[in-house]
């Protein structure tokens, strides 16, 4: 089974090493296809990920935050598992590729020449630290994180016409990610939550992603949604 992560641009291949290996002792083979220099609008990212997906030809798609936007242009008739992140919109449009909401408070904390710090940086350091397993992933992260510009949170991207009904299945760390998680069970996707974990758990548990990943993705080719919530 050949696997392709999509990653967030907004932080380091690293932060999937730990799920890919997890998955590769499951007998998968896992490519992240992560930038290689911070992408300054969703068309520079968009051919990143297209030209990994041409060179990989996955099986599976897994996407995490962000990167959710951009599976429907790149996954092909491969299986897509969303890890709690954004979906791209439905009903034709674009979508900026941050919340709205977010758009101007990031702005305010861009530098002269329109660099955003870093995404660890966007929230308190505690919120951050409960992301994650211990002080030395965090230290790991801010050690390698890039540091996108504003162009790129501003650019937008639509999606193709009734790429909902493609095979996607769609797995949230908490609640975060309400809204997508009612659109994915709107339309018959097999849907895992796990309750009580914060964004990033498949550092906090690989293990434990990797065999809902699995299963998942195991729903999806078996034709079966089942929709579950589980406590990690």
């Amino acid at each position: 089974m050949r696997a392709l992560i999509l990653p967030s641009p907004f932080l380091p291949g690293l932060v999937h090493a730990p799920l890919a290996a997890a998955l590769g002792r499951r007998g998968w083979g896992v490519v992240v296809a992560d930038p290689k220099a911070a992408p300054a609008s969703a068309e520079d990212l968009l051919i990143t990920f297209a030209a990994a997906a041409a060179e990989v030809r996955p099986d599976v798609v897994l996407t995490h935050s962000n990167a959710g936007r951009y599976a429907a242009h790149v996954a092909g008739d491969a299986v897509t598992v969303h890890l709690d992140g954004a979906l791209p919109p439905v009903g034709g449009g674009a979508v900026a590729m941050v919340p709205e909401s977010l758009i101007e408070r990031l702005a305010a904390t861009a530098d002269d020449s329109g660099l955003l710090p870093p995404w660890t940086r966007w929230w308190p350091d505690e919120d951050v630290a409960a992301l994650l397993p211990d002080p030395r992933t965090l230290a790991a992260i801010r050690a390698q994180e890039p540091r996108l510009p504003m162009s790129y949170v501003r650019s937008r991207l639509g999606a193709p016409a009734g790429w909902v009904a493609a095979s996607q299945a769609y797995l949230a760390f908490g609640g975060g990610y309400a809204d997508e998680v009612a659109l994915a069970r709107a339309h018959g996707w097999p849907v895992a939550v796990l309750d009580a974990a914060g964004h990033l758990h498949h550092l906090v548990d690989p293990e434990g992603v990797a065999d809902t990943v699995l299963a998942l993705a195991e729903g999806v080719r078996g034709g079966q949604a089942p929709h579950g919530t589980l406590s990690p």
